[in-house]
């Protein structure tokens, strides 16, 4: 082993007895490291944990291009010598900021720089500040992982009392762990720590809303009705066939083309109105599925030709549909949490499959039900009877959700698989349906 390895390794070696031994210090570690980040010509703030990767940045700025990707695998040659421990000093700095959480309460503000501080490790692993996270946009176990340990700091924060106060409530940034526990503490909230709960889950479902409704513009509903005459207005105007159409009058003297007729795009749509039934789970693991699922039963919901309906279930079935045009309304009134009975939640939603053929249920779930058989028989019955059935297991980031084994076979047999990862595939499968 060469010199430069043994310092390489003794950073690595500090990161672990720092992570893995509760964020104790170990003295030999310690003043090894001092010396390797010195010689390697780098700040001591990097071997600091409570200062966050921001502060090092504004101070040195050269070191900001260096983050950069600094974790993804160099296409050309591997950095080699004095560049190798360098690379390792900045790694070990966002690793043990992000990993290295400590134990005990959480303040707002420590809260906010950790966030600070997983934005910086996602642009160290090549992605967008916040990709990685419980976004739409994020993939991969990693991204549970972040989730996780955010989750494990907001339940350490004494968040009633954070909400209580404007200056410290402005300091948390929305966030899925974050809106699970205001969900779930909702109703021991009242005055300002309402108002503020209310403020960030509001922000929160904006921020959703518009990378949701992005995926789902392009959604046509209706095929071409070529029956009916299009309208003779400029805007349907077939500029391409009606020159080409006309070149016959083309007067190569005076070079003019001389137009007899005026060809016109067919925009009429042959459209029979869909009915979208989502059928939301409200048991506390499901919460990423329920809050993306009903954020994106509102957007489907201002589709023309498209009749939404929204059920929230747990032993008890609710029906959301007068309020599934606003999410916020609906994810206040749902409660997380308690046992799960579907043959509630199939009572309500039976009835509204009037036309089958037109209609797609969707039903999010980890299916670990009272009553696994009746409420397969259900979901079953209305599969045969000609309505589309997309069962979804987890639509997180992690796609970590576990999903009843035995109703995930079941499932698959009859040709109605669990949809379970990015939410993509649930807007892709809507997609299809309505176009």
């Amino acid at each position: 082993m060469t010199e430069l390895d043994a310092r390489r390794q003794v950073l690595y070696w500090r990161l672990l007895a720092r992570i893995f031994d509760g964020g104790e210090e170990q003295p030999a570690l310690e003043s090894a490291s001092m010396a390797t980040v010195q010689a390697a010509g780098l700040p001591a703030a990097l071997l600091d944990p409570s200062v966050a990767v921001d502060t090092v940045v504004q101070r040195f700025p050269e070191l900001a291009a260096e983050f950069d990707g600094l974790m993804v695998p160099p296409e050309d040659e591997a950095p080699t010598g004095e560049a190798q421990v360098r690379r390792a000093a900045l790694v070990s700095k966002v690793l043990l900021n992000v990993f290295a959480t400590g134990s005990g309460n959480v303040s707002a503000t420590q809260l906010a720089q950790w966030q600070s501080d997983a934005g910086w490790f996602e642009k160290a692993m090549g992605c967008e500040p916040g990709q990685l996270r419980s976004r739409p946009g994020a993939a991969g176990e990693l991204a549970g992982v972040l989730a996780g340990v955010e989750g494990d700091l907001v339940k350490r924060m004494q968040l009633r009392e954070v909400l209580a106060d404007p200056k410290l409530a402005k300091q948390l940034t929305p966030s899925m762990s974050l809106i699970e526990q205001l969900l779930r503490d909702k109703d021991n909230l009242s005055g300002v720590a309402l108002a503020n709960a209310k403020a960030l889950i509001r922000r929160f479902v904006d921020e959703v809303a518009e990378v949701l409704r992005t995926q789902v513009q392009q959604t046509s509903t209706g095929t071409l009705d070529r029956s009916v005459p299009p309208k003779r207005v400029y805007r349907n105007l077939d500029l391409e066939r009606t020159i080409w159409k006309n070149l016959t009058n083309w007067n190569p003297e005076d070079e003019r083309l001389y137009v007899d007729k005026l060809f016109y795009r067919q925009t009429a749509k042959r459209t029979t109105p869909a009915r979208l039934i989502v059928v939301v789970d409200q048991s506390g693991s499901m919460v990423d599925a329920m809050v993306n699922c009903t954020i994106l039963a509102s957007i489907f919901a201002g589709l023309p030709k498209v009749d939404v309906h929204l059920i929230a279930y747990d032993t008890r079935a609710l029906d959301l549909t007068p309020w599934v045009q606003d999410p916020f309304e609906v994810l206040l009134r749902t409660n997380l949490g308690g046992g799960t009975d579907g043959t509630v939640a199939l009572d309500l939603a039976r009835p509204k499959v009037a036309d089958p053929r037109n209609t797609v249920l969707v039903w999010i779930s980890d299916f670990y039900e009272s009553q696994d058989q009746a409420v397969f028989n259900g979901l079953q019955a209305v599969h045969r009877s000609g309505a589309k059935l997309i069962p979804v297991g987890s639509v997180n980031s992690g796609g970590q959700a576990s999903v009843n084994p035995w109703f995930r076979q079941k499932l698959k047999d009859q040709g109605t698989p669990v949809i379970s990862g990015h939410i993509r595939k649930l807007v892709t499968e809507l997609k299809n349906f309505l176009a």
